[in-house]
């Protein structure tokens, strides 16, 4: 069963025709009323939230563990983002270091009434592995499914 995120759309970006998420889809959630700025559009603290989450949740699954958000290297919010909006988070891991982990982050939204798909935001996050301690851990290379 498709979810409602792989809707086809045609164009489903208004500026690339045919381009699609990168990575992995880690996080969906609907875009409420109570997440608006005071313009009516949804805030982008809030999207910039679940961004971390979605990557949060990707540095957790490739590390085999505990993880911390250490940089926020670049953030480009393209497309305002409504009530009613399906936002989809997807995580694409682009270099792993020692200890550290850096990946794009894409969001795209199903629009609430026109059912189209459109990337709104992209970002990138690094994450550190940590231990019980609270310090910095090897990532184990077998661990990791990029």
């Amino acid at each position: 069963m498709k979810n409602a995120d792989s809707k086809e759309s045609g164009d489903a970006s208004g500026e690339n025709p045919g381009e699609k998420p990168r990575g992995e889809l880690f996080i969906q959630a609907a875009a409420m009323p109570a997440d608006t700025n005071p313009n009516g559009d949804i805030f982008g603290g809030w999207l910039l939230s679940q961004m971390d989450i979605a990557g949060g949740i990707a540095a957790r699954s490739h590390s085999g563990g505990r993880t911390v958000t250490i940089a926020v290297e670049s953030m480009i919010f393209k497309k305002p983002v409504q009530v009613g909006d399906v936002v989809s988070c997807y995580a694409d891991l682009e270099k792993v270091g020692r200890t550290s982990m850096t990946f794009l982050i894409e969001v795209w939204t199903l629009r609430r009434d026109s059912f189209v798909r459109e990337k709104v935001t992209e970002g990138v996050f690094t994450y550190v592995a940590i231990g019980p301690d609270g310090k910095p851990r090897e990532i184990e290379q077998e661990t990791m499914s990029a």
